[in-house]
């Protein structure tokens, strides 16, 4: 019989094993042989606790966003106002691990996984709803533009990635210094004292990441 907890501990064994074949090979098109003899591990067992290579690369997937997660949960935790709490989701986004070879592999094999993989694109869309959701709880108490600030924010967060990620020597601070200036730019086009005349929206708690 398995050991307590013998189960979690060889399932995360296979997460950590298929980002690093990912980040290895820069690609999804991994074998499950590769993933399992990287875990120290059969393929039969691979199969066993996933069921397919796409549900192992999906829980790798979500294993990558959970982190992220956790990086704006903390990030939010220590912010003191609305302004903050944006920064902190941007900086989260921009961290220097999310730069390291291994997890921008991961995220860009992700986002071609989710273009034809439904389980994978619905994860994705997750993401991208929870993304705005939090952006715009604190956006509408900054600016009467949230929604577009948001939409315009949730894609410069994406193109500004993507961009650093495919060039050499991505710089995180770069990253998110651009970004950054850009939430300046729109807030200070749009400032809070225009918000009680154009809009009655009444903000609503954040979506958990």
């Amino acid at each position: 019989m398995p050991k307590l907890g013998m189960e979690a501990k060889r399932r995360a064994a296979l997460v950590s094993a298929a980002i690093d074949e990912i980040g290895e090979t820069r690609s999804i098109e991994v074998t499950v042989a590769r993933i399992a003899r990287r875990a120290g591990m059969s393929s039969g067992l691979a199969h066993h606790y996933f069921g397919s290579k796409e549900q192992m690369l999906i829980a790798a997937m979500r294993h990558i966003m959970a982190d992220f997660s956790a990086n704006v949960r903390d990030g939010q935790r220590k912010a003191t106002d609305p302004r903050t709490r944006l920064e902190a989701i941007l900086r989260a986004n921009f961290a220097p691990h999310v730069f390291h070879p291994r997890k921008t592999s991961a995220w860009l094999s992700f986002y071609s996984l989710s273009q034809h993989q439904p389980d994978a694109g619905r994860l994705m869309r997750l993401y991208q709803r929870r993304l705005r959701s939090n952006l715009l709880f604190d956006l509408r108490k900054l600016s009467p533009r949230a929604e577009s600030i948001a939409d315009t924010l949730a894609a410069l967060i994406d193109g500004v990635y993507l961009r650093a990620a495919l060039s050499h020597g991505a710089h995180s601070e770069a990253a998110f210094a651009t970004v950054a200036f850009a939430l300046e730019t729109m807030l200070n086009r749009y400032p809070t004292g225009e918000r009680a005349a154009t809009t009655g929206c009444v903000a609503q708690p954040p979506d958990a990441f």
